[in-house]
């Protein structure tokens, strides 16, 4: 039997990880419990997180917004905040296993989990997120790509634990979209996904793009090459179609039960070249990708 300890303050989290520093840390135990059951994981005790405010919903700092790690994904989901400035995470947050996932797990968990299917992973590479990681006496705060490091490994030093996520205001994205590829339409881990931020002239040139694949190498795959080749074109099919061929030299996929690592390629590129009618379609209708099919 397993001690839980549920601190209420910052300190007492602090003091309990200098005193355990192999604990199992959680809020909404959506992938640590799994592992344990399975026996991939074998903590001596377990701290949750769900009862320190600190960790907890979204604040409005006026340039940037902060997300507590132990934010649940339904709480994410609507705030009014992330959904006005950041409709591509509230895109990949809808996709994220269930409803009963989205109300237990967490945006912190997501992330410490690192894995490359990760479904919010992608909207928060393209959203240039930094996080803020805390121990006794200090807090660091690191980008995002930079604090995942390899498939399932972050950089988490002894002591220390996720605090939250910070998102930065910025000029308002004409698109933002958010897609992934499953063996099924719901509850189903990404094959590939794409995140894409794009901002379109009036005279439809590309003006600028982010975009992020996940579920196509360790970590979440971005590529300079493939969105400086945007800069300047036509939002057209023919322009993402020439372009296709550089994401499939970016992504490095592999083989696993749920594809190839050949298939997994081809999707990358295809969800580029799809993002040439999805991009048209919300700007034509001026429909926000948050509300769209």
């Amino acid at each position: 039997m397993r001690d839980v300890f549920l601190p209420r303050a910052r300190e007492e989290l602090w003091e309990l990880l200098e005193k355990e520093p192999q604990a199992g840390i959680y809020a909404g135990g959506t992938d640590l419990l799994v592992k344990m059951h399975s026996g991939q994981l074998n903590p001596p005790c377990l701290i949750c997180l769900e009862r320190l405010n600190a960790f907890q919903g979204v604040r409005d700092d006026g340039e940037e917004i902060f997300i507590g790690a132990a934010t649940t994904h339904s709480r994410l989901m609507a705030d009014p905040s992330v959904r006005r400035h950041f409709p591509v995470l509230i895109k990949g947050a809808s996709v994220l296993g269930s409803p009963p996932i989205r109300h237990m797990g967490t945006i912190g968990g997501n992330i410490v989990t690192a894995s490359p299917a990760g479904d919010t992973l992608p909207a928060l590479y393209v959203l240039a997120a930094d996080v803020e990681i805390g121990s006794a006496g200090r807090t660091r705060r690191v980008p995002l790509r930079q604090f995942i490091t390899g498939p399932g490994t972050v950089d988490l030093r002894q002591g220390e634990a996720l605090i939250g996520v910070w998102l930065k205001k910025t000029s308002t994205w004409e698109v933002s979209h958010y897609e992934k590829v499953g063996r099924r339409k719901a509850q189903a881990c990404a094959v590939a996904s794409m995140a894409a931020l794009v901002n379109v002239s009036a005279s439809g040139k590309i003006e600028n793009a982010r975009l992020a694949w996940g579920s196509v190498g360790p970590t979440v795959v971005t590529s300079t090459e493939v969105e400086a080749a945007l800069i300047g074109e036509s939002l057209t099919s023919d322009t993402f179609n020439r372009v296709a061929q550089l994401v499939e030299e970016a992504v490095s996929p592999i083989d696993d039960v749920r594809a190839t690592a050949e298939y997994r390629r081809v999707v990358a590129s295809a969800l580029l070249v799809r993002l040439a009618s999805v991009a048209t379609h919300f700007l034509h209708k001026n429909v926000s990708p948050v509300n769209s099919p």
